[in-house]
């Protein structure tokens, strides 16, 4: 590592989880109004709550401190022990959720080959069994929008309508993991409550492309919201003066999704670059938001992440062939270019 490149703060790819509260989100949580959300007297959550549901196009909301208890409250809330759900087999709430359907809501997983994370409506019809006594019941499909492992795929809006039509052909009912929604309706140029139409429920994030340092949300019929928060009481996750941390992600809703824009550019110039390396694949064209996957032939990742690391470039392994970037808030162009050439001194 040059002099001049170790005095430089390390680029953070591992994940758009790293963020760091703005000066002027920082601001609004100071100037926060608080009451005990458990009573629903704070304020500024009660504001949250309303302003996603209205972005959504749902009737109510609920606040939750982070994305996969918003996900398990939605299995919760929809199912009952002895149920099954139908998720795509790389799902963020199958694979990185501790267990929690089988735990929490003691449901059976029922997993759907996908491509990238998407499948289709044939997919879902083949995967569903018939009725029986010897089967659990079939009783909620998840799909997850854009898709982690997918590498930041977006589902189309007309994929979406299809497998939503044949979900309730199926008498299933429907939840959107939208984690990185807002990323999707940015790269889709299509508005959230266009996604969420399809829906039952659907859990938004705050603390990814937003920048917010905490929470998530669920959003729903205001009867389904009800029961949905008896869960998050249940599972932990009532707060109390919890509008210091709502004013972030009201302040990050407000300002952070218009330049989301900005990450995906960067990700597809992160993309393109290292695509011109040797030892390296990446295909630019599947990079649709802000994450990139980077398959390693010159070395096991792990090593490449470890050697990336030491010249001051945070990445994560995905697996021992497969390292993940994901551009965010707080990274720049110059910081790619910068990321660019570590990259290719390392590969060297």
């Amino acid at each position: 590592m040059s002099e001049t490149q170790r005095k430089l703060p390390p680029i953070d790819l591992r994940s758009d989880t790293v963020t760091q509260p703005t000066p002027a989100m920082r601001e609004a949580m100071a100037r926060a109004a608080v009451g005990d959300d458990v009573f629903g007297e704070d304020p500024t959550v009660n504001e949250l709550e309303a302003r996603t549901a209205a972005l959504l196009g749902k009737e109510a909301a609920l606040f939750l401190p982070s994305g996969t208890m918003s996900n398990q409250v939605a299995i919760r809330a929809h199912t009952e022990h002895g149920d099954e759900i139908l998720l795509e087999v790389s799902s963020h709430a199958y694979l990185y959720e501790a267990g929690a359907p089988a735990a929490l809501s003691g449901v059976m997983c029922r997993l759907i080959p996908g491509k990238r994370g998407l499948f289709t409506a044939e997919d879902l019809r083949a995967a569903v069994r018939p009725t029986n006594m010897h089967f659990p019941p079939a009783r909620l499909l998840c799909v997850e929008n854009t898709h982690n492992q997918g590498g930041g795929s977006v589902w189309p809006l007309e994929q979406i309508a299809e497998v939503a039509e044949a979900a309730r052909e199926l008498g299933l009912r429907t939840h959107l993991d939208g984690a990185r929604l807002w990323n999707a309706a940015a790269a889709a140029g299509r508005s959230e409550a266009e996604y969420a139409a399809y829906f039952d429920s659907v859990n938004v994030c705050f603390s990814k492309g937003l920048g917010a340092p905490v929470g998530s949300a669920q959003a729903g019929s205001a009867e389904f919201i009800r029961r949905a928060r008896r869960f998050r009481k249940q599972f932990g996750g009532g707060m109390r003066q919890a509008g210091i941390l709502a004013a972030a992600a009201l302040y990050a809703l407000e300002r952070h999704r218009s330049r989301l824009a900005e990450d995906h550019a960067n990700a597809k110039r992160l993309a393109q670059g290292l695509a011109n390396l040797p030892g390296l694949d990446t295909n630019p064209a599947e990079v649709e938001t802000n994450i990139v996957l980077i398959r390693t032939r010159s070395m096991p990742a792990p090593e490449m992440v470890r050697r990336l690391q030491q010249q001051g470039v945070l990445t994560l392994a995905r697996d021992a062939e497969t390292i993940r970037a994901v551009t965010h808030l707080q990274v720049s162009a110059e910081d790619i270019d910068r990321a660019l050439n570590i990259w290719a001194e390392v590969v060297a």
